[in-house]
This record gives C-alpha cells, structure tokens and sequence, in this order.
C-alpha cells in the first residue's frame, strides 16, 4: 500500500514537470526590438501621425437618381401676340404755368371781313373793296402778315389785337381817300390752334378765338374722354418742349384744372397707360402658355420618375452587390487582430471613410473578460512597414478614466491589441492542466 502511495506522488510530481502552462505576456527586449511605450497624450499624438488612409467605399455609394435638375422645360413656346400691360403707379400732377388773359391778336391765316352799315339797317360790304374777296367775303391773313386790299394796298395785321388792326386799316383808307366808315371782323380763327388726341371720341383741332379756350373745351370739342380705365389715365399737356400732365380723377375732381387756359401751339394727349382689353387678352393668352407648359412640364416629369426609378434599381444593384462581395470577405478590407482576454477574439474589420480608435475595436467585439483580463495590461501592438521592431502601446486601465485615451489613438491595419491575463487566471488554468493528469495517474496506480 505504501509503495503505491509512493508511486502517485512521483507520478504527480511528473506530470506537474510535464504539464507546465505557459502564459503570454508582453516584454520589452533588450535588442530594442520590442519597445513598450505607455499612452500619453504625448505617444497616442505620436502613434496618430502615422499616415494612413482608410478605404474607400464604391462610387455608386455617393450617387444618387437624379432629381429635379434633370426635368427638360416645354421647348422653345411661340413668342407671345399680346404685349404685357403693365399697371403705372400713381402719376405725378404737373399743371401749366398760368397764362394771362390778353386780347386776342391777328395771325397768319385768320380771315377778317370789312363791312359798313347801309341806310336800309343792313350790313354791306364796302363798296370799292369787292374786287380782290374770296367766297367768304373775306381777306385772309397772309404768310406774310399782311392783307392785299385793291386801290389800297396790303395792310400789315399780323400780330395786332382787333382794335389795332382797325386802327391800321383806317389809317391805311385815309392815306388813300377812301371813305373810312368800316368795321373790322374775324370770320375765320386759323393761326392759333391746338390739337387734341388720344383716347377721345373725335382727335380734332380746336381754335382760340376772342375768348380763351379752356382744358374742358378743348376736350369736349374732341368728343370728350374715351377711356374705361379712368382711374388710369391721364391729360398730358405739351408746351413750348415741357411736359405736363393731370392725373384725369384728379382732373375730374377739381374745376380749376378743368378750367386750365390753353395757348397756341398746345397738344392736349388723352394717355390711357393701361388698356383693359390689351390686359385681358394678354392674360388669357399667358393662361394658355401656362397651360401648355404645365402639360409638358407632367409628360416630362413622369419621364424623369421613370428615368429615377431605373437609375435607383441600377444603383442599389451595384450596391447590393458590393455588400455581398464584402459579406464573402472577397473586398480589400483593412483589419485590427483582437487577442488575449477578450470576449471575442478575432479581427475588426476598419470601417470605412473614417478612423477608428481602439476603443471602436476593443468594444465592437464587447471589450475584454473582467474576470480573466487583467485592466492594467492592455497593449496595442504595431509593427514598423520594413524591419522587426515592435511598439507595444501600453493602456493602464486600472484608473478607468484611462478609458478615455482609447478613444484616442487612431488604429493602424495589423495593429494587434492585446489583453493579459490575470495572476490569478493563470494559476487556475495550470491547475486545470495538472488534475486530469493527477486523476488518470492516480486511478492507474491504484489499479495496478
């Protein structure tokens, strides 16, 4: 019996020499070969500076259907008929200087008439002064100014009010011997006049005889204003090269303007700057174009949403294929190798477009065993492109503010992170070597 205790025991010694757990563990090597650098704010700027570019997702990623910029117009449209009648803001009142009352004076082409009184109470033409009348008894008023009586002479009138025109023609007989019982008369108004046109009823020319003529005669003798937009129309006044013009309400409610004294030479103009009728002709036919491009503009949008639609299928094809090349691993990735005591050891695929930081790669996988992983051993090794050497980056986690200097340091591809065990762990699982042995040693010599 006590030799075969003896034999166990040897047997346990052996099998405790055979079954030595080696644990793995990050040193620092005197060739300089591993280099074991803590994380500072100094180290991970450091480790950062590497240059590294992370992949880049496909194109087709970035693209999109197409939109509204796409959408082609109506085409070139006829050019419009009717032009656009704009309404006019509200219109300043210039009123002409005041004209002075002044005695009518003679000009060239008025027609006077010289005529006595008979005995009888009638009017008759002064005998001796019928050879040289037209068929209005009359004598007209020369370019030159002057009048042609035979046996007299021409008499100079341009210019002269009535009185003084009798005044010359009296003078004028007497230096010839002729009886100067006469009256003078103007039967015909031609040398001072003024046009009126625009929107009134008849454009016509309108006289100034003895008596003035005013703004409301002048118009009224064209018929009066002819205007169904009266708020926009207006009486513009042309005068010696000025422009002047009354708003026609405002000439409408105020009878001094309506008096205003016309002069020779004045062109009275009746302006309707917005015609009703051109306005709604205009608007009917802009409702047209509207129409006709609001009927095109459907067709072309519902082939752009056909366009879109292929665009989109095409687009989510490519995309769909790319995302099941990458599901087969058939894609260049970039990766990050977990090891030691983490829940899910194994690689982390580095995203696209963008860095990721140790602690996107140690906590994708659900981070380290607390149980088993030692918080003050956290390494992050890199390698050099060319050469042996090894920078194991060292990630205190004991103080778990620490934490934060994971989310820090940008990965590299190849890094490899690294989490130690615990003391403790370690002599559990070399424990967990030496039983099995023990228990088939022991029942073999307990048998034998």
């Amino acid at each position: 019996m006590f030799r075969n205790v003896l034999m166990i025991c040897a047997t346990l010694a052996v099998s405790g020499c055979g079954a030595a757990y080696i644990s793995p563990d990050v040193a620092a090597k005197d060739d300089g070969s591993v280099q074991v650098v803590p994380l500072s704010a100094a180290t991970i700027s450091t480790a950062n500076r590497s240059r590294y570019r992370p992949k880049q997702i496909p194109a087709v990623f970035f693209q999109n259907a197409g939109g509204a910029g796409s959408l082609r117009g109506a085409g070139a449209l006829p050019e419009p008929v009717q032009e656009q009648q704009r309404r006019p803001v509200a219109l300043e009142t210039r009123i002409p200087p005041a004209v002075p009352q002044a005695p009518y004076e003679i000009g060239v082409g008025d027609v006077v008439l010289l005529a006595t009184k008979s005995g009888r109470g009638t009017v008759e033409q002064l005998s001796g002064l019928l050879a040289a009348q037209n068929s209005r008894q009359g004598y007209t008023v020369q370019d030159d100014g002057a009048i042609a009586i035979p046996d007299v002479g021409r008499i100079q009138l341009s210019g002269l009010t009535l009185q003084e025109a009798e005044n010359a023609v009296f003078q004028s007989l007497v230096e010839n011997q002729i009886d100067p019982s006469f009256s003078l008369e103007i039967s015909q108004f031609n040398s001072k006049r003024v046009s009126v046109g625009g929107a009134v009823a008849q454009p016509t020319i309108a006289p100034i005889t003895l008596t003035s003529l005013t703004l409301d005669q002048a118009l009224s003798a064209a018929g009066g204003i002819n205007s169904k937009d009266m708020d926009f129309a207006t009486v513009r006044i042309y005068r010696d090269g000025d422009l002047y013009q009354i708003p026609l309400s405002e000439y409408l409610r105020r009878g001094d303007l309506q008096k205003t004294r016309l002069i020779a030479g004045d062109s009275v103009f009746v302006d309707t700057e917005f015609q009703l009728e051109k306005a709604q002709a205009y608007f009917a036919e802009q409702i047209t174009l509207a129409q006709v491009r609001q009927s095109s503009r459907v067709q072309a949008l519902n082939e752009l949403q056909a366009e879109v639609a292929l665009r989109r299928a095409s687009l989510n094809e490519a995309r769909s294929n790319f995302q099941a090349l990458a599901e087969l691993d058939a894609v260049n990735r970039d990766y990050v190798y977990l090891s030691g005591e983490v829940n899910q050891p194994g690689r982390f695929k580095l995203p696209f477009e963008r860095q990721a930081t140790l602690a996107d790669a140690l906590y994708e996988g659900g981070g380290f065993n607390t149980n088993t992983g030692d918080p003050s051993q956290i390494y992050v090794l890199r390698g050099v492109a060319r050469g042996d050497q090894v920078t194991a980056y060292h990630l205190d986690a004991r103080n778990v503010v620490n934490l934060v200097r994971a989310t820090k340091l940008q990965m590299r591809p190849n890094d490899i992170i690294f989490v130690a065990e615990q003391p403790v762990t370690r002599w559990n699982r070399v424990v967990q070597q030496i039983v099995p042995s023990l228990i088939t040693f022991g029942a073999a010599a307990v048998l034998n």
